[in-house]
């Protein structure tokens, strides 16, 4: 059954600019950039669940070796479920629907197997946690899936309990809890509200972003410098290994590679 959320996403689909009109005297090709996520606009949001894709007996089998490389790779990588982005119906009357499905972690390996357009896309929050000196952005720490590189607060989205649905408000609490296992930032679910909703230009992976109250930046980092020391004292290492603050796309570019949407969605949160 789809669900209908009337939450508001900011602004409409970020285009390209056209060609330009003007008269040349020789002819010359035409070139687009194509931007790494585009922004889309919908008033209701609603999800659909599907099964998961059937893989072939190769494909099972490539998709266990290569589970079996990233597992000796970083023996802290764990196979659990994931929401799988299936496609998204535009909206027309009623409101957008996402089609999604269950699907285990590993199954990111068809990415390798098999074309960009025949592949489920992921669907992850994000927080954007506003303070006086920017939004707050982490950089992951060499066990996570992505290390070094900076992003938001947040992580690929979970799917809930069987006979539950997928909803807005389970990726507003998922978000919350990210939020608070990343940064040490505990902001109630329902002080989250949803900002923008971005689709992925290869694979269709869905990234619904939040935004939360502000909080002060001194507060952000002693907050995640609490959670470091109480994960390193566990034994376990922290999903952000820095923390910064940034108050334009430049300046997040400066500290190093970032998740595919960050700087558009800085562009878009920091206009000139």
């Amino acid at each position: 059954m789809a669900s209908e959320e009337c939450d508001r996403v900011r602004g409409d689909i970020r285009r390209d600019p056209p060609g330009g009109s003007e008269k040349k005297t020789s002819p010359e090709p035409i070139r687009s950039e194509r931007l790494p996520v585009e922004f889309l606009d919908a008033r209701r949001i609603g999800f659909v669940e599907l099964p998961a894709p059937a893989l072939s007996p190769w494909e099972r089998g490539e998709v266990a070796r290569l589970w079996a490389e990233t597992k000796a790779r970083n023996p802290a990588t764990f196979d659990g479920p994931l929401v799988a982005s299936l496609g998204v119906d535009p909206p027309g009357p009623g409101p957008m629907l996402v089609r999604w499905a269950r699907m285990p972690y590993r199954y990111r390996a068809l990415r390798k197997l098999r074309a960009a357009h025949d592949v489920p896309g992921s669907v992850f929050v994000t927080v954007l946690q506003p303070t006086e000196h920017g939004l707050a952005v982490g950089r992951g720490s060499p066990t996570t899936a992505a290390p070094g590189r900076w992003s938001l607060p947040g992580g690929s989205a979970e799917p809930p309990e069987a006979g539950s649905p997928l909803d807005m408000e389970a990726l507003r609490r998922h978000a919350a809890v990210e939020l608070a296992e990343e940064l040490g930032v505990h902001d109630a679910a329902d002080g989250l509200r949803l900002w923008g909703l971005t689709r992925g230009a290869r694979f269709g992976s869905l990234g619904f972003h939040f935004l939360a109250p502000p909080v002060p930046s001194a507060l952000v980092r002693h907050l995640h410098a609490d959670l470091t020391v109480a994960e390193t004292e566990r034994g376990d290492a922290p999903e952000l290994d820095r923390v910064a603050f940034v108050s334009s796309p430049e300046q997040a570019a400066r500290l190093g590679s970032g998740a595919d949407y960050l700087h558009q969605v800085l562009v878009r949160y920091f206009p000139t």
